[in-house]
């Protein structure tokens, strides 16, 4: 299945020739790409003066490009990287979401304004909407811990508050040459961090490249004193800088990182960020005058400035976009990089979840727990384990579907595209603490561009008529009786949700009885489960039409949600689904969904559960902060809005023929299901 591209004769025929003499112009795509959507058409050659030469940045091949706009008039345009990068620098082959075209100059340059600089000084900047949008990113960016690069530990905690942060960077790096800065610089801001902070504890954030012994630093083991230490442990720039009382750098992006936390860094070089009232600068730049609130840099420097890419669309994007798709691969990395030992994963499961899992580190696959927990052991991976097998798996993740899972049944071996980890429970569990009802606990606390995120979302779910399996149904019959209407969703009844979250009713049987005792007046609508129509599962009730007014067979969940004023549930997913549409939903059972206030409990209360979020807060919880999703057109960790779109337009790979010709057999054979299950 192929993307929806931009056509590339129209791109040509806007385009405007831009000669490299950079073999990465020519053999890194996504670079090329986003030059081709930006209108640039990647070029070698002789350039005319009606042509553009493309360097980059004032990299050590950027002089080749240079000489030729001296020789030939042609004006230079420079290329950087925007100030979110990527999961891995790209000398791990990892490419980039975002670039900086640069017209002027560059932007750490301060020996002439770059287009930056330009924004950021002749910008009226004032402007509601982007200053709304800015303030929502930053606060986006700052919750998902992202920075340029995003290779961090997010378990690590930072040092106890107090510290007095010193920014090392990596020697010869064309920022530090551009504001003359050298190892006498770093060595006097050192000097005048103790100055000034002369009881403080003083580290000295080592670079990631450094730490990981690609290149030097300025500072050395000669250096350090009383008081002060390198660190370079893995942790989020955020969490980093939350704990400091004072910044100190020459030129590094944390500068301007430090800006959007609230500090006034103390800067010896001359950064873009410098000059508009929100640095201590200790170079002062005499051009710059103005005054700038942190939404204003942020708009200039992350909305205004950058090209980003939507590699799911391949297309350009808005900075959300870009935000929203780098959380997802950084949470992809954070939590598989070290791998994981797999444990309870049917057989036909594991190749997609291989590719979910298993793309930093391949995935082992072991049953026994002794076995898998050794090889954890000695192969330093985290254990994962398929929440129904989790017996004897105590210490390992429980791993399940999410709630937009597929376009078809996971009895028919349909692989998901979204899946959760959960390291505390799992969902369906009420019995104990899952990471869901952490996430809902702290869900009333969301900023509000997340609450406004996840009100899209429900529109966008509600309006595509999407639920977590999507199958092919029928509409509702004609002539439905009149009334009030309540559908009763049957379940299989040996589900897990079931058995651990229910207690007095616990049959699909029973539940109808109790609904039409409650409700003797009301028009019962029972939607028997979709595998126990297609007799995989147990769950059936041979006298369901004496207690329900209609049986709603082989008919679409959402066709029915939309007829009824009330869902009357165990524990189903059809419940959370209802509630996305506004209705009614009462429980007798203590699915995820309950306990929160946006349910009628009938079933024992849950003592932890008491938050009382708004839907779009719990929605936000369960849907974007509780799984992770995965695009199978792309093969990449993706955001909850490709899968929905994938699931709208259809555009998913096709079930191959071994496929249903085993889910066939697993149909003819399902008394055997714990054979292959």
């Amino acid at each position: 299945m192929t993307m929806v591209k931009e056509d590339p004769a129209a791109v040509r025929a806007t385009s405007r020739r831009l000669f490299v003499y950079n073999g990465g112009f020519l053999t890194k795509t996504r670079i090329k790409r986003i030059l081709a959507l930006s209108g640039y058409d990647v070029s070698i050659g002789k350039p005319s003066p009606d042509d553009l030469i493309g360097v980059w940045g004032q990299s050590p091949t950027s002089w080749r490009g240079e000489a030729v706009a001296e020789r030939t008039s042609a004006p230079v345009l420079r290329v950087e990287d925007a100030f979110l990068r990527s999961v891995l620098p790209g000398r791990d082959g990892e490419p980039p979401i975002g670039l900086h075209l640069d017209s002027r100059g560059v932007h750490f340059d301060p020996s002439k304004a770059s287009d930056l600089e330009m924004i950021l000084r002749e910008e009226p900047l004032d402007d509601t909407a982007l200053l709304n949008r800015a303030r929502d990113a930053m606060e986006a960016i700052k919750r998902a811990n992202l920075s340029k690069y995003n290779a961090f530990d997010l378990d690590l905690n930072a040092p106890d508050p107090g510290y007095v942060l010193v920014i090392d960077q990596t020697a010869g790096d064309a920022s530090v040459t551009a504001s003359r800065a050298d190892r006498n610089t770093f060595l006097e801001m050192l000097f005048v961090a103790r100055e000034e902070h002369p009881s403080a504890r003083i580290l000295i954030k080592t670079h990631p490249e450094t730490a990981q012994g690609h290149r030097d630093g300025h500072y050395r083991d000669g250096d350090l004193g009383e008081n002060v230490e390198f660190y370079s442990d893995p942790i989020s720039p955020h969490v980093l800088l939350d704990g400091a009382v004072g910044v100190y750098t020459v030129s590094s992006q944390y500068g301007f990182e430090a800006i959007l936390a609230g500090h006034k860094p103390v800067v010896f070089g001359q950064p873009f960020y410098i000059g508009w009232g929100l640095s201590d600068d200790r170079m002062p730049l005499d051009r710059r005058q103005r005054k700038l609130t942190r939404a204003q840099l942020f708009a200039g420097a992350m909305i205004l400035y950058p090209r980003w890419y939507d590699p799911f669309h391949d297309t350009l994007c808005e900075i959300e976009t870009a935000i929203h798709s780098l959380d997802a691969a950084a949470r992809a990395w954070r939590d598989d990089a070290q791998g994981w030992v797999a444990s309870g994963m049917r057989l036909w499961k594991r190749a997609p979840l291989q590719k979910v899992f298993g793309q930093h580190r391949k995935l082992v696959f072991e049953d026994n727990p002794e076995k898998g927990d050794a090889i954890a052991a000695d192969t330093g991976r985290g254990r994962m384990v398929w929440a129904g097998k989790a017996a004897g798996h105590d210490s390992a993740y429980r791993v399940e579907d999410g709630f937009l899972r597929s376009r078809g049944l996971g009895a028919d071996l349909i692989a998901p595209l979204s899946l959760v980890v959960d390291d505390l429970g799992i969902y369906y569990d009420p019995t104990g603490p899952s990471r869901l009802e952490t996430l809902i606990e702290a869900s009333p606390n969301l900023p509000d561009g997340a609450i406004r995120r996840a009100e899209s979302l429900i529109t966008k779910i509600t309006s595509a008529g999407l639920s977590k399996y999507n199958l092919s149904a029928d509409d509702l019959p004609d002539n439905l009786p009149s009334g009030r209407r309540i559908l009763v969703p049957g379940q299989v009844e040996d589900d897990a949700s079931i058995r651990l979250g229910t207690t007095d009713i616990s049959t699909n049987r029973a539940l109808l009885a109790a609904t039409r005792a409650a409700n003797p007046a009301a028009v019962i609508l029972y939607k028997p489960h979709p595998d126990v129509e297609a007799g995989l599962r147990d769950g059936h009730v041979p006298d369901a039409a004496e207690l329900a007014d209609v049986v709603l067979t082989h008919t679409s969940p959402i066709a029915a949600l939309e007829a009824v004023d009330a869902i009357w549930t165990m524990t189903s997913t059809i419940g959370f689904e209802a509630l996305l549409r506004g209705k009614d939903v009462t429980c007798f059972g203590t699915p995820f969904y309950a306990g929160w206030g946006l349910t009628d409990d009938r079933a024992v209360p849950t003592p932890r559960r008491t938050a009382r979020p708004t839907l779009a807060q719990f929605a936000h919880a369960v849907l974007v902060d509780y799984p992770r999703y995965f695009d199978p057109v792309t093969s990449q960790p993706c955001t909850i809005e490709v899968v929905i779109e994938r699931l709208e337009t259809g555009t998913l790979p096709r079930p191959t023929r071994a496929n249903r010709l085993l889910a066939k057999l697993q149909g003819v054979f399902a008394s055997y299901a714990h054979l292959w299950r």
